[in-house]
């Protein structure tokens, strides 16, 4: 049986994590599963947003340890999937990611959350590093969860390996909002509309300044974003954009 399903309706793919007996753990067929709805999603051109959410109580449990202890590996389950394949892609895909996190959420699962977009979890859910627990590190997916942590948060957090409030993850930056259960679909579908009435190429540009300017000097930055910025507006995703404003109408790309 498949362990993460996909739809697509309207340009909007959904990656749902179905492993509920084992709570959506990173083993080693749900990672490849997921891998490969991430490639068909990232290299089909009707696909313009992308939504990552999960079946049961349960978000991501991390890595399945069961698995991990008969195996002894140390990277991803079964080791021949390379992190940057999964934690490492959304930041760099052209495609705007966001999470619907309808459930707890910790270790591996942390590293999902943090690297989607945009994420919005259930206000009931719990986080947590909890890797120290047991006698390993967050290592991988503190590549993607420091960047938007204070150091007084992820010392606290990573040290002490104990479960918090999705308050508490928003307000470390590591997703976006929480909001109560029967309200998770109408903010998600908010999300996406929002990122529907964008440009596509425009919403890639925007998510290459985030992943490019923060790397480079004030003086490579502005040289840089100013040869973006004129190749964006003589393009003709911005004429048509600009042509709709103008005409008080819809641009071409909204649905």
């Amino acid at each position: 049986m498949p362990l993460v399903e996909t739809d697509l309706h309207g340009g909007v793919m959904t990656i749902t994590l179905a492993d509920e007996e084992r709570r959506n753990s990173l083993s080693l067929q749900l990672t490849s599963e997921l891998v490969a709805a991430l490639d068909i999603a990232d290299n089909d051109p009707e696909v313009r947003v992308v939504v990552l959410t999960n079946r049961g109580t349960v978000f991501c449990a991390g890595a399945n340890l069961a698995e991990r202890s008969s195996t002894g590996t140390a990277a991803i389950p079964g080791s021949s999937i390379d992190p940057r394949a999964l934690f490492g892609r959304f930041g760099h895909s052209p495609k705007p990611y966001v999470g619907r996190i309808a459930g707890h959420c910790v270790a591996g699962g942390m590293g999902l959350a943090a690297a989607l977009d945009i994420s919005v979890a259930v206000d009931h859910a719990m986080f947590g590093f909890t890797e120290v627990r047991v006698g390993v590190a967050p290592a991988m997916i503190s590549v993607v969860c420091l960047p938007k942590m204070r150091l007084a948060d992820a010392q606290a957090a990573f040290l002490r390996g104990h479960r918090f409030p999705a308050a508490e993850a928003v307000r470390m930056g590591l997703i976006s909002s929480a909001v109560p259960a029967d309200r998770l679909d109408e903010e998600v579908d908010a999300i996406v509309r929002d990122l529907l009435a964008g440009g596509p190429h425009a919403i890639a540009a925007a998510k290459q300044l985030m992943a490019v300017v923060p790397s480079l000097s004030e003086d490579k930055a502005f040289g840089w974003t100013a040869e973006l910025s004129a190749a964006l507006f003589s393009g003709d995703e911005a004429r048509e954009g600009m042509a709709a404003y103008l005409e008080k109408r819809p641009a071409s790309w909204v649905q």
